[in-house]
């Protein structure tokens, strides 16, 4: 694949960004058109419902994998190993997803084709992805839950949405720092998701159980990774049972999710910018939804043992 070959068109991304304010602007009018100024955040980032653009499914079937005949860029190819040129390609797209977030535009339809063009440029650099239990989402048919998984790398954070959003509205709970990073808070922001600040375990805590029961009851499903940093060795001992309860008190199901995304490791300078391990293929399941019942230590485990289960599976 010739370097030339990228994400998208040379000006994709301002025509996206005009057709963002055309869509914000016209579900901000009054009467003949007038724009109210006071038109609602809500409103402005097309996350009511009734409103929200369809989002066709971008894996119609249980599982994907990346196709055999999947070929690295030239240039990726050039650097020897090194991540370069995915990084290159990876700050356009944020760059531009920073510009629609700044804009208003960048609404749910848009976030999932952003995280898919970060898939692909995974792919074109080196990354194969195996992604399985798509159906359990389908299922779900929108139905508000509570996904619980391992966190390994900045992987699942940018390709999550790609997956999860054509079959219903999501956010993270995440730490706060990342709203406020220059580059990517302002797209972290327009997701608005639950953040906390880990300084006090208990407050976190509350805050994820407050926050949490308004946005389910809205119909916003959560991703939380109840781990306190992204690790490559996955540690039951530090996995919490947050998400478990969050799913309790809101009276919706949790669904176990297993990832191994060491792939795209972490850097020892930079956390998010660490190297990519290209002999390391990128698996995804997301599992069962489980009902909550009694103080939920039976489903939490059930959700440990599903990752565990799968890792061993995956040689990690």
């Amino acid at each position: 694949m010739s370097a030339a070959s990228l994400p998208r068109r040379r000006g994709s991304g301002q025509r996206e960004l005009q057709t963002g304010r055309r869509a914000r602007d016209a579900t901000c009018a009054g009467p003949a058109g007038a724009i109210h100024t006071s038109c609602p955040d809500d409103v402005r980032a097309g996350r009511h419902s009734e409103e929200r653009e369809a989002i066709n499914p971008y894996f119609p079937s249980d599982t994907y994998d990346t196709p055999a005949d999947q070929r690295r860029d030239l240039l990726d190819r050039l650097c020897l190993g090194g991540s370069a040129w995915f990084y290159a390609l990876l700050a356009r797209e944020v760059l531009s997803a920073r510009a629609l977030s700044l804009a208003g535009a960048y609404d749910d339809a848009t976030w999932a084709r952003s995280s898919r063009r970060v898939m692909t440029i995974l792919e074109r650099c080196g990354a194969r992805f195996h992604i399985s239990g798509l159906d359990n989402l389908r299922r779900l048919a929108g139905s508000p839950v509570v996904f619980v998984g391992n966190h390994m790398s900045t992987v699942e954070t940018m390709v999550f949405p790609c997956i999860i959003a054509p079959f219903m509205r999501v956010t993270f709970v995440v730490k706060k720092s990342l709203e406020t990073m220059p580059i990517f808070g302002p797209v972290m922001r327009s997701r608005r998701p639950i953040t906390v600040g880990r300084e006090s375990a208990r407050q976190d805590m509350q805050k994820v159980l407050a926050e949490g029961v308004q946005k389910l009851g809205d119909g916003i499903s959560l991703i939380l990774f109840p781990q306190s940093t992204r690790q490559d060795r996955f540690a039951p001992e530090a996995f919490n049972s947050l998400g478990v309860k969050l799913a309790k008190r809101a009276g919706v199901k949790a669904v176990p999710v297993a990832v191994r995304t060491d792939f795209w490791s972490n850097g020892r300078l930079l956390k998010d910018l660490g190297p990519l391990r290209r002999s390391r293929p990128i698996h995804m399941r997301f599992g069962e939804p489980l009902a909550i019942a009694g103080n939920g230590r039976e489903e939490h485990q059930a959700i440990v043992d599903f990752i565990e289960s799968h890792l061993r599976a995956w040689g990690c």
